[in-house]
Protein backbone atom coordinates (compact mmCIF):
# COMPACT_ATOMS: atom_id res chain seq x y z
CA UNK A 1 0.00 0.00 0.00
CA UNK A 2 1.53 3.69 -0.88
CA UNK A 3 2.03 5.73 1.88
CA UNK A 4 0.11 8.55 2.88
CA UNK A 5 0.67 11.73 1.73
CA UNK A 6 -0.07 14.60 4.76
CA UNK A 7 -0.16 18.28 4.20
CA UNK A 8 0.58 19.84 6.94
CA UNK A 9 -0.47 23.61 8.03
CA UNK A 10 0.97 25.93 10.63
CA UNK A 11 1.23 29.19 11.75
CA UNK A 12 4.18 29.33 14.62
CA UNK A 13 6.80 27.81 15.74
CA UNK A 14 6.22 24.71 14.20
CA UNK A 15 6.85 22.06 17.43
CA UNK A 16 4.12 20.00 16.17
CA UNK A 17 5.15 19.87 12.46
CA UNK A 18 8.83 19.18 14.25
CA UNK A 19 6.96 16.15 15.65
CA UNK A 20 5.91 14.29 12.21
CA UNK A 21 9.16 14.93 11.01
CA UNK A 22 10.74 13.78 14.17
CA UNK A 23 8.45 10.54 14.29
CA UNK A 24 9.25 10.19 10.74
CA UNK A 25 12.94 9.82 10.62
CA UNK A 26 12.57 7.52 13.99
CA UNK A 27 10.77 5.26 11.57
CA UNK A 28 7.92 5.20 13.90
CA UNK A 29 5.70 7.27 10.92
CA UNK A 30 5.69 5.58 7.59
CA UNK A 31 3.94 8.66 5.45
CA UNK A 32 5.05 11.26 3.36
CA UNK A 33 5.40 15.49 3.85
CA UNK A 34 5.22 16.58 0.96
CA UNK A 35 4.10 19.84 1.84
CA UNK A 36 4.34 22.88 5.06
CA UNK A 37 2.13 25.35 4.27
CA UNK A 38 1.81 28.91 6.44
CA UNK A 39 -0.45 31.47 6.57
CA UNK A 40 2.82 33.65 8.36
CA UNK A 41 5.46 35.00 6.07
CA UNK A 42 8.73 34.57 8.34
CA UNK A 43 7.03 31.79 10.87
CA UNK A 44 9.43 29.79 11.99
CA UNK A 45 8.52 26.16 11.01
CA UNK A 46 9.06 27.34 7.49
CA UNK A 47 13.11 27.03 8.68
CA UNK A 48 11.92 23.96 10.45
CA UNK A 49 10.44 22.45 7.32
CA UNK A 50 13.65 23.52 5.32
CA UNK A 51 15.88 21.95 7.38
CA UNK A 52 13.70 18.38 6.99
CA UNK A 53 14.06 18.89 3.56
CA UNK A 54 9.60 19.31 3.31
CA UNK A 55 8.87 21.91 0.56
CA UNK A 56 6.82 24.89 1.79
CA UNK A 57 3.95 27.65 0.66
CA UNK A 58 3.49 30.84 2.12
CA UNK A 59 -0.46 31.95 1.76
CA UNK A 60 -0.54 35.59 3.65
CA UNK A 61 -4.26 35.54 4.84
CA UNK A 62 -3.91 39.49 5.15
CA UNK A 63 -3.75 39.31 1.48
CA UNK A 64 -7.23 38.57 1.14
CA UNK A 65 -8.59 40.77 3.59
CA UNK A 66 -11.93 39.58 4.54
CA UNK A 67 -12.40 37.12 2.06
CA UNK A 68 -12.10 33.91 4.41
CA UNK A 69 -13.09 32.00 1.06
CA UNK A 70 -10.76 32.88 -1.35
CA UNK A 71 -7.94 32.67 1.47
CA UNK A 72 -9.34 28.73 1.75
CA UNK A 73 -9.26 28.40 -1.62
CA UNK A 74 -5.91 28.98 -2.22
CA UNK A 75 -5.11 26.90 0.83
CA UNK A 76 -6.83 24.06 -1.24
CA UNK A 77 -4.55 24.31 -4.29
CA UNK A 78 -1.44 24.28 -2.65
CA UNK A 79 -2.67 20.90 -0.90
CA UNK A 80 -4.51 19.57 -4.04
CA UNK A 81 -1.17 20.52 -6.36
CA UNK A 82 0.33 18.32 -3.41
CA UNK A 83 -1.56 15.25 -3.66
CA UNK A 84 -2.81 15.63 0.09
CA UNK A 85 -4.45 12.76 1.25
CA UNK A 86 -4.65 14.00 5.29
CA UNK A 87 -4.48 17.61 6.33
CA UNK A 88 -3.04 18.82 9.81
CA UNK A 89 -3.53 21.43 11.50
CA UNK A 90 -0.13 21.80 13.87
CA UNK A 91 -0.39 25.05 15.65
CA UNK A 92 -2.68 26.77 12.37
CA UNK A 93 -3.79 29.51 14.04
CA UNK A 94 -6.82 30.29 11.43
CA UNK A 95 -10.37 29.20 12.11
CA UNK A 96 -11.77 27.27 8.56
CA UNK A 97 -14.96 27.91 7.20
CA UNK A 98 -17.64 25.06 5.64
CA UNK A 99 -15.92 25.37 2.37
CA UNK A 100 -12.74 24.06 3.40
CA UNK A 101 -14.25 21.37 5.44
CA UNK A 102 -15.98 19.99 3.07
CA UNK A 103 -12.50 19.74 0.94
CA UNK A 104 -11.46 17.12 3.12
CA UNK A 105 -14.18 15.10 4.84
CA UNK A 106 -12.61 13.42 8.12
CA UNK A 107 -9.23 14.39 6.36
CA UNK A 108 -8.64 16.89 8.75
CA UNK A 109 -6.94 16.85 11.88
CA UNK A 110 -6.30 19.11 14.68
CA UNK A 111 -4.32 19.07 18.14
CA UNK A 112 -5.56 21.00 20.98
CA UNK A 113 -4.19 22.07 24.19
CA UNK A 114 -7.27 21.16 26.32
CA UNK A 115 -9.52 17.80 26.95
CA UNK A 116 -12.17 18.90 24.52
CA UNK A 117 -15.18 19.96 25.11
CA UNK A 118 -13.74 21.59 27.70
CA UNK A 119 -11.77 24.79 27.53
CA UNK A 120 -12.25 25.13 23.40
CA UNK A 121 -10.28 28.39 21.70
CA UNK A 122 -7.07 30.35 21.29
CA UNK A 123 -6.35 30.41 25.29
CA UNK A 124 -6.96 27.45 26.78
CA UNK A 125 -4.26 26.82 29.54
CA UNK A 126 -5.35 30.59 31.02
CA UNK A 127 -8.75 29.11 31.13
CA UNK A 128 -8.28 26.02 32.73
CA UNK A 129 -6.50 28.24 35.31
CA UNK A 130 -9.03 30.47 36.18
CA UNK A 131 -11.21 27.59 36.30
CA UNK A 132 -9.66 26.36 38.49
CA UNK A 133 -9.50 22.91 37.28
CA UNK A 134 -7.94 19.64 38.44
CA UNK A 135 -7.25 18.37 35.25
CA UNK A 136 -6.23 19.41 31.56
CA UNK A 137 -4.76 17.80 28.86
CA UNK A 138 -5.08 17.38 24.93
CA UNK A 139 -6.87 16.04 22.32
CA UNK A 140 -6.15 15.15 18.73
CA UNK A 141 -9.47 15.65 17.12
CA UNK A 142 -11.18 15.62 13.31
CA UNK A 143 -11.86 19.19 12.20
CA UNK A 144 -15.28 20.29 11.50
CA UNK A 145 -17.02 23.69 10.97
CA UNK A 146 -17.42 24.42 14.42
CA UNK A 147 -14.81 25.69 17.03
CA UNK A 148 -12.43 22.81 18.44
CA UNK A 149 -15.72 20.63 18.34
CA UNK A 150 -14.80 17.59 15.46
CA UNK A 151 -14.97 13.96 16.80
CA UNK A 152 -12.62 13.15 19.21
CA UNK A 153 -9.78 10.58 18.37
CA UNK A 154 -7.08 10.37 20.92
CA UNK A 155 -7.01 12.59 24.00
CA UNK A 156 -4.42 12.29 26.97
CA UNK A 157 -4.90 13.73 30.65
CA UNK A 158 -2.82 15.61 33.05
CA UNK A 159 -3.08 17.12 36.64
CA UNK A 160 -2.96 20.88 36.82
CA UNK A 161 -0.45 21.65 39.21
CA UNK A 162 -0.95 23.80 42.68
CA UNK A 163 2.37 26.09 41.25
CA UNK A 164 1.24 25.72 37.31
CA UNK A 165 1.93 28.94 35.34
CA UNK A 166 0.03 29.26 31.95
CA UNK A 167 4.01 28.28 31.27
CA UNK A 168 4.67 25.49 33.00
CA UNK A 169 0.99 23.77 31.92
CA UNK A 170 1.63 24.83 28.17
CA UNK A 171 5.13 23.46 28.53
CA UNK A 172 3.91 19.79 30.29
CA UNK A 173 0.68 19.68 27.62
CA UNK A 174 3.10 20.58 24.66
CA UNK A 175 5.01 17.66 25.68
CA UNK A 176 2.18 14.80 25.00
CA UNK A 177 0.79 16.75 22.28
CA UNK A 178 4.20 15.70 20.48
CA UNK A 179 3.75 12.27 21.24
CA UNK A 180 -0.80 12.07 20.59
CA UNK A 181 -0.27 13.77 17.10
CA UNK A 182 2.01 11.61 15.31
CA UNK A 183 0.30 8.63 17.23
CA UNK A 184 -2.93 10.15 15.83
CA UNK A 185 -1.62 10.23 11.83
CA UNK A 186 0.13 6.54 12.43
CA UNK A 187 -3.55 5.37 12.91
CA UNK A 188 -5.16 7.23 10.35
CA UNK A 189 -2.22 6.20 7.96
CA UNK A 190 -2.97 2.41 8.87
CA UNK A 191 -6.87 3.16 7.92
CA UNK A 192 -7.24 2.09 11.34
CA UNK A 193 -9.88 4.70 12.04
CA UNK A 194 -13.66 4.72 11.70
CA UNK A 195 -15.90 7.66 12.27
CA UNK A 196 -19.26 6.92 13.29
CA UNK A 197 -21.22 10.11 14.37
CA UNK A 198 -19.43 11.92 17.12
CA UNK A 199 -17.24 8.51 17.79
CA UNK A 200 -13.93 7.69 16.28
CA UNK A 201 -13.88 4.07 16.64
CA UNK A 202 -10.15 2.71 16.96
CA UNK A 203 -8.86 -1.03 15.24
CA UNK A 204 -6.41 -1.39 18.07
CA UNK A 205 -5.46 -5.31 16.41
CA UNK A 206 -1.74 -5.66 16.55
CA UNK A 207 -1.25 -2.25 18.02
CA UNK A 208 -0.53 -1.23 21.76
CA UNK A 209 -1.65 2.18 22.80
CA UNK A 210 -0.50 4.25 25.44
CA UNK A 211 -2.72 4.70 28.51
CA UNK A 212 -5.10 8.19 27.96
CA UNK A 213 -4.84 8.83 31.64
Amino acid sequence: MPRIRVGVLASGRGTGFQSLVDARDRGDLDVELPILASNVPGAPVLDRAKKAGVPTAVVDHRGFGADREAFERELVRVLRENRVDLVVFAGFMRLVTPFFVRQFPSRIMNIHPSLLPAFPGAHAHRDVLASGAKVTGCTVHFVDASVDGGPIILQKALPVREDDTEETLEARVLEQEHALLPLAVRLFAEGRLQVDGRRVRIDTRGIDLPRMA
